[in-house]
């Protein structure tokens, strides 16, 4: 086991109901004046904003609204927000919605405190050194970042998608409700599911030996996130599997299932593929998140495996139970190489069917990526990851190219 810092300062209310204590909770904390940070009107629609502003104002805490946050937040409305907080004078910045408010929120966060350019931190040309404190009142399960160091934001202009890590990013409070789930479509579901999977299997796949507390953490949140993610696509309404989502997507990336994992002198995880699927989703910003690593991480398994199959052997057996034949048990005539490479084989494609099965796409060409894109996705590649990178096997630019074709 490697050695490790593990930090989660946040605070988490979860429950039927808690949104209607937002307001009582923050102003228990000393906050009285709130920029509220959210999306394009499923927060409006679903009457989300207005229960939480009314907790706010019976609370006494006075709000600033900044709306229109699209999936992929962009800088743009990230420096309006900044302009807002300041002129506002807010204590306490609470984004309503998913990974992309909260995202939106936190780049505000960071850079109001700021005499230069937020984007500055997400191009590493200065680290951040303070914020105005942050809550969320979450409604899609899925990015994990209610409870994650990182922060994601896209620049339309350099077609880029850059991310800050940095404990500044955790959250004072986050308020869970599992019920604010039940009316979410089911792709952006399955996206959701796709995308807690591949914040833990980042971490698994570090390229870092075995540690098995660890492992078994990690598997078994996939496993339940399986299953709940099945009950949810049968019955939208089912509350236990709704809070299992709800809650996996927060361990999923708060750090506890890279415990020991950590590469030295490096983060928590590869992730390269989240790389990968980063400058597609910069390339064009339709493409959801999920949807992207749903093809990504196959196609990225498959080029890579051979590096260090025991861990796709201890995947396969504790997330698929698949094994390699025993040649001499199962009384098969096979080379034992042979025998790993279908069991790593059939692991991967069990993965894939999986995602599939949600409504995930297979291939690029679903998501309307041809090969003739591939080399408007390396510039932005080589600008966040460099010429070579990854930590399970390190990947060159071409090697790249390569997996963007197979996934075609």
């Amino acid at each position: 086991m490697n050695d490790f810092s593990f930090y989660s300062p946040t605070r988490f209310e979860f429950g039927r109901g808690v949104t209607d204590a937002v307001g009582t909770v923050l102003a228990a904390e000393g906050y009285r004046r709130a920029l509220v940070v959210y999306g394009e009107g499923s927060a409006v629609r679903a009457g989300t904003l207005d229960r939480v502003k009314r907790s706010l104002e019976a609370a006494g805490i006075e709000t600033v609204e900044l709306g229109g946050v699209r999936p992929n937040p962009e800088i743009g409305l990230v420096r309006r927000g900044i302009a807002s907080a300041r002129e506002n004078d807010v204590d306490i910045i609470l984004p309503v919605g998913g990974g992309s408010a909260i995202d939106c929120a936190k780049a505000i966060s960071l850079g109001a405190p700021y005499d230069g350019d937020v984007w500055d931190f997400f191009r590493k040309r200065a680290t951040p050194s303070a914020r105005i404190p942050l809550a969320c009142v979450l409604t899609i399960p899925a990015s994990g970042s209610e409870g994650s160091n990182s922060c994601v934001i896209s620049n339309d202009a350099e077609h880029l998608k850059c991310g800050v890590n940095t404990d500044l990013n955790r959250l004072v409070i986050a308020f869970m409700d599992p019920e604010l789930t039940f009316t979410l479509p089911p792709y952006q579901t399955a996206a959701g599911v796709t995308d807690m999977i591949a914040h833990i299997m980042e971490r698994f796949f570090s390229g870092e030996p075995a540690v098995g507390v660890t492992d078994n953490v990690a598997c078994g949140l996939i496993r339940a996130a399986m299953e709940a993610a099945t009950r949810v696509m049968d019955d939208p309404d089912d509350y236990d599997a709704r809070a299992e989502l709800m809650w996996i997507g927060t361990l999923a990336h708060n750090g506890l299932a890279g415990c020991g994992m950590a590469v030295p002198s490096g983060r928590d995880g590869d992730w390269t593929c989240h790389g990968l699927e980063h400058e597609l989703s910069a390339f064009d910003t339709s493409i959801t998140h999920g949807a992207g690593l749903a093809v990504i991480f196959p196609a990225w398994m498959r080029a890579v495996w051979t590096e260090h199959p025991e861990r796709f052997l201890e995947f396969g057996k504790q997330v698929f139970d698949i094994e390699p034949v025993d040649p001499e048990e199962d009384g098969i005539d096979i080379e034992p190489e042979l025998a790993v490479g279908y069991a790593v084989e059939a692991t991967i494609d069990e993965l894939q069917e999986f995602f599939v099965s949600m409504g995930m796409p297979a291939s690029l060409n679903e998501l309307g990526v041809r090969e003739e894109d591939i080399d408007a996705l390396i510039p932005g590649l080589e600008i966040n990851r460099g010429a070579t990178f990854g930590s399970f096997k390190v990947l060159t630019l071409d090697d790249a190219r390569e997996i963007y074709r197979s996934a075609l």
